[in-house]
């Protein structure tokens, strides 16, 4: 956005509501881009996602999380089809309904996709291309706490049973004793365990290092 109609809308904040300084930001754009076409203007839907992309992977987001952000936000734009600018808590707030009805997801994938949607939003008014991320009043859906079952004794002796050689049978039992994710296992190197201590460095989501112990 023109930093002129950032600043306008700044010094009106304090006596318009939000709906208000929108339509002030949206009336502003259009009468001002008839006499000048800013680089904002131009800037398409899916501009502002690679951009916002871009972004993460500086931040040191993976690959993985990187997908998951464009396949969540890709979906959203798709569907309301209109500038960003112009995308209101209502329309997000029906999009999310609608795509829970559609594809019967559970709570748990409508917060995360809510997410997804608010870090977007969040980091293109820290970038000062909205003056207020329109998922502010969307809050956290409320999910109910799943305890997950322990594997049976049983199964893991099977597991044991059926590993082909002694390499098979360590990473079981390592996965079992520390208790990281595969993903960690596999980025792991011998570099990395300290035998003696029976502790290892673990690089787990966004590359945070922990340390992880096993037993003997």
């Amino acid at each position: 956005m023109g930093r002129e109609i950032y600043d306008i809308i700044n010094d009106m904040a304090e006596v318009l509501n939000a709906s208000q300084m929108q339509k002030l930001q949206e009336v502003l754009v259009k009468r001002l881009s008839e006499n000048t076409v800013s680089d904002y203007l131009q800037t398409t839907n899916m501009d502002f996602l690679d951009m916002f992309l871009t972004a993460k992977h500086l931040e040191g987001c993976s690959d993985k999380t990187i997908r998951y952000y464009r396949c969540n936000i890709e979906k959203m734009l798709d569907t309301i089809n209109i500038p960003v600018i112009k995308i209101t808590t209502e329309m997000l707030r029906k999009y999310l309904v609608e795509y829970q009805t559609i594809n019967n997801c559970g709570k748990v994938t409508i917060d995360n996709i809510r997410r997804s949607l608010s870090t977007f939003f969040s980091w293109l008014e820290e970038e000062d291309y909205i003056i207020k991320s329109p998922m502010k009043r969307i809050h956290k859906v409320k999910t109910g706490v799943i305890v997950k079952d322990t594997i049976p004794d049983e199964k893991i002796e099977i597991l044991r049973d059926n590993c082909n050689n002694l390499r098979d049978r360590a990473m079981i039992d390592f996965l079992l004793s520390t208790g990281i994710r595969v993903g960690e296992l596999v980025r792991l190197n011998i570099d990395d365990i300290d035998f003696s201590e029976r502790e290892c460095v673990v690089y787990g989501k966004g590359d945070k290092e922990r340390k992880a112990y096993f037993d003997a």
